[in-house]
């Protein structure tokens, strides 16, 4: 009996399939090492450190948005009780965008104000998104009406209903 050979072609050898896997990771990791190094902002120097101030700074020691420098004030929150059912509280953190320098009397002038809007308002007028839209805008009336336009801006921060 003859014994006939039959030839397949060969898959490439697992080393050169390593070898392959190996190269593709290194151009990948230098690729993404350029990037990360073209993207990022270079650290910091040693001993140089950005100076912010205490008043600048919120809780955790991280610089604040609305400063009285940016012409924004951020009015204490309000916690009051809705007018129907009374059972039903509301907090409402807002802040105020001053058109040039901030008047702060201004300013809690405005959160009384809002403040004894919140009490008069019901649950059913301010669910679902339509019944916030309506909140907002009359919270901004409410503030441009009082302010005379100085007031640009009003920034809800925090919206709660429980």
């Amino acid at each position: 009996m003859e014994e006939t050979e039959n030839k397949q072609p060969q898959s490439p050898s697992k080393i050169m399939t390593i070898v392959v896997v190996a190269v593709l990771t290194l151009v990948a990791g230098g690729g993404g090492w350029l990037a990360g190094v073209a993207l990022a902002p270079p650290p910091p120097e040693p001993g140089k450190t950005a100076e912010v101030s205490p008043e600048a700074t919120g809780a955790e020691g991280l610089p604040k948005l609305a400063t009285e420098e940016n012409g924004i004030v951020q009015l204490e929150p309000i916690t009051t009780n809705l007018a129907y059912p009374s059972e039903n509280w509301i907090r409402l953190e807002v802040a105020l965008q001053f058109n040039g320098a901030p008047d702060v009397a201004l300013a809690e002038e405005i959160h009384q104000d809002i403040a004894a809007y919140l009490k008069t308002v019901s649950l059913q007028q301010i669910q679902g998104p339509r019944g916030f839209q309506y909140l907002r805008d009359d919270i901004q009336e409410r503030v441009d009406l009082r302010s005379d336009g100085r007031v640009t801006n009003v920034m809800f921060r925090t919206f709660v209903i429980q």
